[in-house]
């Protein structure tokens, strides 16, 4: 807790500040809970406060942290302990306090068999009376807040931040409810940020293990939320974090663009989105340790970072000023700090008609070779297929892209696999059978009638290949091509928890020296699958395999 200490004296100093220049009595008003609850009708109350702390989520470390030594494999995030001691903190800075969940905080697995009681604990512990929130801080001005309410009935992983449909539906009503024409201005907290936000991503972790934007794997939900940005101007500003990366790069801050009739993509409406960083050291991928700090002003607000390695050294990153209700021009306030060390990165993402769009792959020709060259780590090439999916390669992986906002979605075919060869479209139905892609499933699909109103495209197939041999590159049963490969965690700790307790019988019961020993001797195995072939295979651990390999070799001698 020491880094949390620091940070703690850090933002006290602001809030002191904050406090006298608007001349707000220590212990006055109430909390100013505002609209919690089903969907809004009445205003919200005025504000008690001009100044409020929001935690974006992941609350506890997600291990056992000596909590308790009888079990070794429980989590300490999502825990009773964990939410107490994290209200106990955010409740010390004498000021009203907002939190949301993110991707950790319904962990306590343990300690509750449901994501339902998991939450409920979360929302008592916090006083909290719906996982989102609304709170006003000052005249039509709005904080509000959308919370992850799945972890254990998550589909695919479980770091996957989930928003629950009455949540969005919410908030999609309050903002429309706040028109910007008459004044309103909303700033939005999330624990990930929203697909089309273009804040900076992770390939290799929240892009391939589908848990980059919320609602990551829902395609129609994942999509949602930029398009209630674009058409509530209200919307203003909008802070994630989830990656526990700092605030020193070029795409933590994104700006708001125009309408696409006045000019290209990416719509971001009105909104400013800023990536927010974590106060301890041992959480930050980065070694930054930084809080954000929004502050109004007269003309619009400023978004700062505090430094907590340097003392809470405060620094202005960007000036927002409003030019009417509906338009900002942003102003970056000092240099990009991260072009002055090794470590800055900005991960490329494809922009309508930039110059790695390859437009042959929308041709009419029956194969188009996309790569003419074989493919290396600095590969930067993205097409369209003729169903509108959106495909690409780079960082030496085949990625699918959003066709809206052109965010990455997840993996495709990972580099393993891709590295050192080619890249081919070509058609794979006959002309006159074409699928819609965009339908809900592809099972049971039918040769379309071959009119504009069905949305039809040519059946098209993907191909990786070499001298050596070609791959195909199947979609998924939706038209999707993005990989969704991680399990939920709660299925992966049982299966390690089974695992521990085979080494354990490992060591009572077999020939074995030691306990690395006993894990060299302990495989898994899972149930059956179908291959194109239709043929069911067993599929086992690596360590299966080295086994058979062992037993064959005897064999053979």
């Amino acid at each position: 807790m020491e880094d949390y200490a620091a940070g703690r004296e850090h933002v006290l100093k602001i809030i002191d500040d904050a406090k006298s220049r608007l001349g707000i009595v220590a212990g006055g008003g109430g909390d100013g809970k505002a609209i919690v609850g089903g969907r809004p009708s009445p205003p919200p109350p005025p504000p008690s406060s001009g100044v409020a702390v929001v935690s974006l989520g992941d609350l506890g470390e997600s291990k056992n942290c000596d909590h308790n030594p009888d079990n070794p494999y429980e989590l300490f995030a999502g825990t009773t302990l964990c939410h107490s001691m994290a209200a106990d903190f955010l409740g010390s800075f004498g000021v009203p306090y907002e939190v949301i969940g993110g991707n950790h905080d319904l962990e306590g697995i343990d300690e509750f068999d449901t994501d339902a009681r998991n939450l409920r604990a979360f929302l008592r512990l916090h006083n909290k009376e719906t996982p989102q929130f609304c709170r006003q801080v000052a005249e039509k001005t709005l904080l509000v807040g959308l919370c992850s309410t799945v972890f254990r009935d998550a589909k695919y992983t479980s770091h996957e931040v989930i928003i629950d449909e009455g949540q969005i539906d919410w908030f999609e009503d309050l903002v429309k409810s706040k028109p910007a024409d008459e004044g309103w201005r909303v700033f939005v907290f999330s624990h990930a940020p929203p697909n089309g936000s273009g804040i900076r991503i992770i390939q290799e972790n929240h892009v391939v293990n589908g848990c980059c934007w919320l609602n990551h794997s829902d395609e129609r939900n994942c999509r949602r939320f930029i398009e209630i940005v674009r058409e509530n101007r209200c919307i203003k500003g909008w802070f994630s974090g989830h990656f526990h990366l700092g605030q020193d790069y070029q795409d933590s801050i994104t700006f708001p663009t125009i309408d696409p009739k006045d000019g290209p993509y990416p719509n971001r409406g009105s909104c400013v989105f800023a990536q927010t960083s974590v106060m301890r050291g041992g959480t930050s991928r980065d070694g930054r340790r930084q809080s954000r700090l929004l502050r109004g002003t007269r003309g619009g607000f400023e978004i700062c970072t505090i430094d907590h390695k340097d003392g809470g050294r405060v620094r202005v990153d960007a000036t927002v000023t409003y030019r009417d209700d509906s338009h900002e021009v942003g102003v970056y306030a000092h240099e990009d700090e991260a072009y002055d060390h090794d470590n800055y990165f900005r991960v490329y993402q494809p922009q309508f008609d930039d110059q790695c769009y390859l437009s042959e792959a929308e041709g009419e020709e029956e194969t188009c070779l996309l790569t003419p060259d074989p493919i290396t780590e600095d590969t930067a090439a993205w097409w369209k297929m003729s169903c509108g999916r959106v495909l690409g390669v780079v960082n030496g992986m085949m990625l699918e892209f959003d066709k809206s906002t052109l965010a990455p979605l997840g993996l495709v075919v990972s580099g393993d696999m891709l590295l050192g060869k080619r890249v081919a479209i070509v058609d794979s139905g006959l002309e006159e059978c074409t699928i819609n892609f965009d339908d809900d499933g592809m099972d049971g699909a039918e040769c379309a009638d071959g009119s504009e109103s069905t949305n039809d495209a040519r059946e098209q197939a993907v191909l990786v290949f070499d001298a050596d041999g070609v791959t195909v590159v199947q979609p998924n049963a939706d038209g999707s091509y993005w990989r969704k490969i991680v399990r939920n965690k709660i299925a992966r700790m049982k299966e390690k928890r089974r695992e521990k307790a085979a080494i354990d019988f490992a060591q009572a019961n077999l020939p074995v020296r030691s306990e690395d020993e006993a894990k060299e001797r302990v495989v898994s195995t899972w149930g059956p699958y179908k291959s194109t072939s239709g043929v069911a295979k067993s599929t086992a651990t690596e360590g299966v395999k080295k086994l058979m390999k062992k037993e064959l070799k005897v064999y053979a001698s």
